[in-house]
């Protein structure tokens, strides 16, 4: 069984138990989380699409930790014209780990 969420703006496939990194939530280390935004549910040969959502579906999530990502490195740089600037990047996200996946 799977399941399709959307957070932060992003849209991700998951299956109960495995762990996704996703654009940083508010919630504490260890607190639970519901995902209601789900696009997808798949059992088997049973699939169920929403329009855009399924109606009373849910997926629970685990808060394992907060991290930042790698630094991305953005270069702006002009030839000739003695101007060059460089900026750094670090997204912020949250490791969920998936509980449950419940279809409404």
């Amino acid at each position: 069984m799977y399941a399709v969420i959307q957070t932060g703006g992003k849209q991700y496939r998951v299956a109960q138990g495995s762990t996704l990194k996703v654009e940083k939530i508010n919630a504490d280390e260890g607190a639970s989380v519901e995902l209601d935004r789900v696009l997808m549910i798949a059992d088997g040969d049973d699939v169920q699409v929403g329009t855009p959502y399924l109606s009373g579906g849910k997926v629970t999530a685990t808060v394992k930790s907060h991290g930042r990502g790698t630094k991305v490195t953005i270069i702006k740089f002009r030839r000739r014209k003695h101007q060059m600037k460089r900026q750094g990047h670090r997204q912020a996200f949250t490791e969920l780990e998936v509980t449950g996946i419940t279809a409404g």
